[in-house]
């Protein structure tokens, strides 16, 4: 699909046609008020999809019109009826945001405004540290909130260092008014099988208590040849919500493994065509397979009807082992490779506490915010290498070798790994929102205290390698102004605060010389404007920002700061039910990204790597009026040329992909079936699909096969 058309289609969307337009609808403005809840959700938008608001850091839940940032928040129905797997699956439908992999390894990394964020960095119940590093499961999730923007100053600095150009959170599921039995069974691409039993109740005699378990598992080969995986995910959750008194606790098990996955490939030079997207060039003896256990305890009292209190404390303990072998390519297709394993074991903890006041003073109303936070991780890592001058395969016609000797390289020992990194960050954070002419006009000033330890030790000794103590202040200035019930125009200045990044061991083949050596931290900033409307069944927003970040990677051996990134750009979003059973979702992106300040001026005006000037989605539901019970579905997602390399003299060619799909609910013998099919990837098109997302690398992701997804599901 070219750029022009999917230009035209989601112009026609937001801007809305006279078939698609509707007059602004009259809200309330007592039903959008800012809640500051810390524990209870915002309630669903027209159409299901998402919600009218989320979680904004200390401030608890707000509407998204009284919010002075950009975000967007998805919902257990949307996750439920494109059946996805994971929250990489969740973000195809969001316009700014693109899924990617880790560096080296097969953790779900997300890149928005131009930025990753590690998904060991997002926030779970509004901690941090406290999900599975690699990956997330659907199963768990009530909501996906996705905030564009830097988020030092409400969230804290992410502990893993990402999280300039947004931010995640997850929110568990919770018990529905209605008891709830949910069975789903289903197959995906070449026989991967689900299963996934969903069972709540509400207890207490207003139902105040609830109780939510979710057990799933999938285990066979889904799109990709020989690649096999298996996930159990386990998730009990308790709610209360006293008219007082609200609390939540959640607690999950995760056990994912994939056998022979798919490996992401490095160029040298110029990039190979893309493979076929159902072809494997993974080793057969390579595999990733991560345990994580977590949880999270949080609460808020109503001291008054003026002051409420929370507190929030979670933790997670997790074990992962690989043994990896990710090619570097020559434009041929030729591979070579080396045998990479790892060990890491992680305990986390993390918690948070607060006060929030509501008062007048005159004419002006104000909500002031105090909280405290720390989160401390203590990470147990050790690899081994085998020689890099490696082995020799084919991307296209992959060679099968017998897994070499992981003995060239060591570090640790991967039975029993050291401590290698223990990170520290604690804050004190204090903001007023201030409120003039009624509630049409806000004022948010604040401002964020943190102390960052970070230290990292030898992998054979644990000796002492690095280490960085320090403090800073993020602050934050931001307002909202209302004219009427359906516009909101915004604008802010906010901070991001990179702790010290962690030199990694090996870079391209070659070990790096300051391998453990921790870095101080970085510092962002980020000016945005932006305006939202509300038309009663459709909404949306632009934003224009512009962020900048000191950059680091790996040159000459050695990984150190060098230069500045700095991004601007242009979001549209929308979403909505603008008529009866017609639904729409999507949006798109322009980026301006390029290099300044670097040494010597040597990379002046160049895009970092893995940045598209434009991006976008289109996803429409359509409940069929001669057919009760019929949804037919569609999706477009639209990647532009990225630079592959740093010189910027490669790009990764754009690429679209088309989704469908369609759901067909019914009663049978007095139970209500739902039969669900969607096919990712409708034309089977071979495409490499990201580059990159670690800061300076390139490796290039094949895009998944056509690949067909089945379920059925019933409620009794």
């Amino acid at each position: 699909m070219s750029r022009s058309l999917l230009l035209a289609s989601c112009c026609a969307l937001v801007l809305g046609s006279p078939a698609l337009a509707q007059e602004p609808e009259a809200t309330n403005v007592d039903e959008i008020v800012v809640t500051g809840s810390q524990v209870t959700l915002t309630a669903p938008y027209a159409g299901g999809q998402v919600a009218r608001g989320g979680r904004v850091g200390l401030f608890g839940a707000l509407n998204v019109m009284d919010t002075p940032f950009a975000s967007t928040n998805y919902t257990e129905e949307l996750l439920r009826n494109q059946q996805s797997r994971s929250v990489g699956d969740v973000l195809q439908n969001d316009p700014a945001v693109r899924v990617s992999k880790g560096f080296g390894n097969f953790q779900e990394l997300y890149v928005i405004r131009g930025f990753p964020v590690y998904s060991d960095d997002m926030t779970y119940n509004g901690l941090y540290g406290i999900l599975p590093r690699q990956f997330v499961a659907a199963e768990f999730l009530e909501r996906v909130e996705v905030f564009h923007g830097a988020t030092a100053f409400l969230n804290g600095a992410a502990p893993g260092g990402s999280g300039v150009g947004g931010a995640f959170n997850l929110t568990p599921k919770r018990a529905p008014d209605l008891p709830l039995n949910r069975l789903t069974a289903g197959i995906e691409g070449e026989g991967e099988l689900y299963l996934a039993a969903d069972i709540a109740r509400r207890f207490g005699a207003a139902g105040d208590y609830g109780l939510r378990a979710n057990l799933a598992h999938r285990n066979g080969e889904a799109g990709v040849e020989g690649e096999d995986r298996e996930l159990t995910a386990l998730g009990l959750g308790l709610d209360r919500r006293g008219e007082r008194a609200r609390f939540a606790a959640d607690i999950g098990y995760q056990d994912h493994r994939i056998d022979a996955p798919r490996p992401t490939v490095t160029p040298a030079g110029a990039i190979p065509a893309p493979p076929s997207a159902d072809s494997n060039f993974a080793q057969p003896w390579t595999y990733t397979d991560e345990r994580q256990l977590f949880g999270v305890v949080r609460a808020e009292f109503d001291v008054s009807d003026a002051v409420s209190t929370w507190a929030a404390f979670g933790g997670r303990n997790g074990k992962e082992a690989n043994v990896l072998a990710n090619p570097t390519a020559q434009p041929n297709g030729s591979l070579s490779a080396y045998r990479f394993d790892n060990a890491r074991e992680d305990t986390v903890w993390s918690g948070d506490a607060g006060i929030r006041a509501e008062l007048t003073t005159g004419p002006v109303g104000h909500r002031i915010v105090a909280s405290a936070s720390q989160v401390q991780s203590k990470s147990r890592n050790a690899y081994a290498f085998s020689n890099f001058g490696g082995f020799a395969s084919d991307l296209y016609a992959p060679v099968t070798v017998a897994p070499p000797a992981a003995n060239f390289f060591v570090g640790g020992d991967l039975d029993d790994p050291n401590v290698t990194e223990r990170v520290n960050n604690t804050s004190f954070a204090l903001a007023d929102m201030l409120s003039f002419a009624d509630g049409r006009f806000l004022v948010t000033l604040g401002a964020r205290y943190q102390q960052i330890e970070t230290a990292s030790y030898d992998y054979n000794t644990g000796a002492g390698l690095s280490s960085y103590e320090g403090d800073a202040t993020t602050p934050v200035l931001a307002v909202v102004y209302r004219p009427n019930d359906w516009l909101s125009v915004y604008a802010n200045y906010a901070e991001a605060l990179i702790p010290g990044q962690i030199a990694p061991a090996v870079s391209g083949g070659v070990p790096v010389s300051n391998a453990g050596e921790a870095l101080s931290p970085f510092r962002g900033e980020q000016a945005e404007v932006g305006f939202k409307y509300d038309v009663g069944r459709f909404g949306g927003s632009v934003s224009l920002f512009r962020t900048s970040l000191p950059s680091a990677y790996v040159e000459n051996a050695v990984f150190a700061a060098n230069g500045e990134q700095q991004n601007t750009g242009l979001e549209v979003a929308f979403f909505g039910e603008p008529r009866d059973g017609l639904r729409v979702l999507g949006g798109w992106t322009w980026l301006d990204a390029e290099l300044t300040r670097t040494a010597g001026g040597a990379m002046d005006g160049l895009r970092p790597i893995g940045t598209p000037e434009f991006q976008g989605n289109v996803n429409v539901e359509w409940d069929v009026p001669a057919a009760t019970g019929l949804t037919l579905e569609g999706r477009i997602v639209h990647t532009g040329e990225q630079p592959a390399n740093g010189a910027n003299t490669v790009d990764l060619d754009a690429w679209t992909r088309f989704d469908a799909g369609l759901r067909y609910s019914r009663d049978m013998g007095g139970r209500p079936i739902t039969l669900r099919a969607r096919i990712e990837n409708l034309a089977d098109e071979d495409h490499w699909v990201a580059v990159g997302g670690f800061p300076g690398a390139n490796y290039l992701t094949l895009g998944a096969p056509r690949t067909l997804r089945l379920s059925l599901s019933t409620d009794f």
